[in-house]
């Protein structure tokens, strides 16, 4: 059959407890050198048995540079807690001063909003007053540079859309001024063509016309020509089967 769990508790009989002593110092021992082997750890064990018998293990060769590494370690750990509390209560001290000044900054504000001026003496009212006539001031200097801004603004951009508007017009008239001269060249270069081309006279043509059983007469100008027929004359000689084609 295994063994048993052992109960956690003081052993009454003597010898027994003698007996577990030895055995778990001894077990005890062996592990501290364990886990300095296998995890190059420095480890300290001081053991005091119920006698006061001393029986310690160092890894160091001597165990009190453990010891003193120890107490250096713990000062400093100790140090550490103090100067979290002192941190804490310069917290606690620094936030209850700033929960005051919330608190006068509200009532404050609500005397500057015209609220809560029933407590307040004449001596504070008169200086509410003389800081709400410095607050206007300030405000009225304020607005009254925003409105020279906004109307030296104003006035740049009308400036310089009033040069835009003389260079559009500029240029405008620098094209009618170019169109104006195109069309002159072109009616100057019309009027020689028209003036070079010319009708021949009737005179100088160089068919005359036919003329049967009558005569055509040329009248008017060179442009302009009418033609004139006249009966024919008793003198004119037309065969006999013309005259009574004719006839028909």
């Amino acid at each position: 059959m295994g063994r048993g769990r052992v109960q956690l508790k003081r052993i009454e009989n003597k010898i027994s407890r003698q007996v577990t002593f030895s055995k778990r110092r001894t077990g005890l021992l062996k592990k501290a050198k364990e886990i300095s082997v296998l995890c190059d750890a420095q480890v300290a064990l001081i053991v005091f048995s119920a006698k006061g018998k001393l029986f310690e293990y160092s890894t160091d060769s001597s165990l009190e540079g453990i010891v003193e590494r120890y107490e250096r370690n713990a000062h400093a750990e100790q140090h550490l807690v103090v100067a979290d509390t002192e941190s804490q209560g310069t917290w606690t001290l620094e936030c209850s001063k700033l929960t005051s000044r919330h608190e006068v900054l509200q009532r404050n504000l609500r005397n500057f909003m015209g609220e809560d001026l029933d407590p307040i003496s004449l001596r504070e009212l008169q200086h509410l007053e003389q800081q709400i006539d410095v607050a206007l001031k300030c405000i009225r200097t304020r607005k009254n540079q925003f409105i020279n801004e906004s109307i030296s603004d104003l006035q740049k951009k009308a400036t310089a859309l009033q040069e835009q508007n003389n260079m559009l017009a500029k240029k405008l008239k620098e094209n009618e001024k170019t169109l104006t001269e195109e069309l002159g060249c072109q009616q100057e270069i019309i009027g020689q063509n028209s003036s070079t081309f010319n009708l021949r006279p009737l005179s100088q043509q160089p068919y005359p016309f036919l003329t049967i059983g009558g005569t055509f007469q040329a009248k008017g100008s060179e442009s302009e020509v009418a033609v004139v027929q006249t009966q024919p004359s008793s003198a004119t000689l037309m065969p006999p089967w013309l005259l009574s084609r004719a006839n028909r």
